[in-house]
């Protein structure tokens, strides 16, 4: 069964409708006004509907979280069947640099076989696919062979901040038996793409202090300086030579691949690494001189160390020299976890790790963390999955043991104790979180068909 022509059109007004609502969680810019926009959405393809709220705490002027989306969708003629939950988020990164993108970042803007916008992709897309994909089969046959629930919150994109007060909160709604995560990419040749799983996460904030304020930098010659003591000290964690993260302990419970992963990784399709270069104009070798089945067991299962932000000084653009010593210096660093790796274990590791090093006046805040999440491949459920993709995208899909990014999947799992995949139709080089983010029209559609396949075979199975 697929969406009609009517169907496919509406699934792309719907998707330009949401784009063209900002809705920003690092900002808090329009969260409340898209949660109620797709609220109507939803009423209006015919799925149950209402928001869950829940408090941060006291103070009349606190701002509140943003709500999170409950669907349901009950199937009349098989009321005992099996649950599926769709989980996606409402919320989308930031815009800058906005003279950077083509088109207005909330315009929507359709072009050739494009939507282009904020959310595009990442994940108003998704969500739409999957919202017209219920409403389709409940137009054309008036039912749904399995009992449907939808999670959709509005924090994702700065890392789910309340999202394990909802599921304590509201755990009895959340009941399933599967969970199909926010996303799915599809390669540039048409391959769909399937995670079995996520990274974790522990993110932190490294500072170092010297003199009570900025001062002329001749004074160099007698004063530290913080950002020298900070480039010292982040030089310690990691050796980009063999993409080996330096903290001893940091590798303790990883454990190898098995002989049946490192099968399924051996019989995917090569990494392109050629491709991947050219996209990202990428000159020298990559991290560790990996190539072949290595790149992919990396993405897969390898810890990784990365400094997302560093700041000291004097660092507005277009405003002429300024030679200062600075007072401050920062980094935010992420480091990828893979499973059986706490969070707040590692962090202990990093803060043992600086003062072996000598690095006592270095100031560390834990910001935020998150367990891995895998599903084994055993599991009835991926069966399920692959063969749904392989007949609507009429490609053999790319099974991976683990998205190489970090998001909530293992809350929601340990909450549910569901399996929960990852599969979708967003093109793989769409430009997620960067400018001129866009969706393919064609993949719309395709995703679309790829959901209700799986709504009915989900229906009819008996293995799970």
């Amino acid at each position: 069964m697929n969406i009609t022509s009517e169907e496919a059109d509406n699934l792309v007004q719907d998707l330009q409708r949401l784009i063209r609502q900002p809705s920003i969680s690092s900002k808090k810019i329009g969260l409340e006004k898209c949660a109620a926009l797709i609220v109507k959405i939803m009423h209006q393809n015919g799925i149950s509907t209402r928001l869950f709220r829940v408090n941060d705490g006291v103070g009349v002027n606190r701002a509140q979280p943003p709500p999170l989306i409950f669907g349901e969708v009950k199937s009349k003629s098989n009321p005992s069947a099996k649950t599926i939950l769709f989980y996606n988020h409402y919320d989308v990164q930031p815009v800058e640099p906005l003279s950077k993108w083509i088109h207005h970042p909330f315009s929507g803007k359709v072009e050739s076989n494009r939507i282009f916008g904020r959310g595009a992709s990442d994940d108003k897309g998704e969500l739409i696919t999957r919202i017209v994909a219920v409403a389709s089969l409940l137009r054309q046959t008036g039912d749904v062979p399995c009992n449907i629930k939808f999670i959709i919150e509005g924090e994702e994109e700065i890392g789910s901040t309340h999202f394990k007060r909802y599921l304590e909160r509201f755990h009895d709604f959340f009941k399933c038996d599967a969970i199909m995560w926010e996303f799915g990419y599809v390669d540039t040749k048409n391959r769909p793409i399937i995670n079995l799983g996520m990274k974790g996460l522990l993110y932190v904030e490294v500072i170092v202090t010297g003199p009570s304020t900025d001062i002329h930098s001749s004074l160099a010659a007698i004063v530290p300086s913080p950002a020298w003591r900070l480039v010292k000290a982040l030089n310690t964690i990691f050796d980009d030579r063999s993409g080996k993260i330096s903290i001893r302990g940091w590798y303790s419970e990883v454990q190898d691949f098995t002989s049946e992963e490192l099968l399924l990784i051996s019989n995917q399709p090569p990494f392109d690494e050629i491709e991947f270069k050219e996209k990202y104009n990428l000159r020298k070798h990559l991290v560790g001189d990996r190539s072949g089945n290595e790149l992919k067991k990396a993405l897969a299962g390898s810890p990784t160390c990365n400094i997302s932000s560093i700041s000291a000084g004097h660092a507005e653009k277009n405003s002429g020299i300024k030679t200062v010593l600075p007072s401050i210096a920062k980094a935010t660093i992420d480091f990828r976890l893979v499973a059986n790796m706490v969070p707040e274990i590692q962090f202990e590791r990093l803060k043992r790790h600086f003062l072996e090093f000598g690095f006592n006046d270095i100031s560390i805040r834990f910001i935020h963390g998150l367990s891995a999440s895998r599903t084994p491949f055993a599991n009835p459920f991926v069966k399920l999955v692959s063969e749904s993709a392989e007949a609507t995208f009429r490609q053999r899909a790319i099974i991976n043991i683990s998205s190489a990014g970090s998001g909530p999947m293992s809350l929601l799992v340990n909450a549910v104790k569901a399996p929960c995949i990852a599969a979708g139709c967003s093109y793989l080089y769409s430009n997620i979180h960067s400018y001129n983010e866009f969706a393919r029209i064609d993949l719309l559609k395709v995703g679309t068909n790829f959901i209700m396949d799986l709504i009915e075979r989900f229906g009819s199975t008996t293995e799970l």
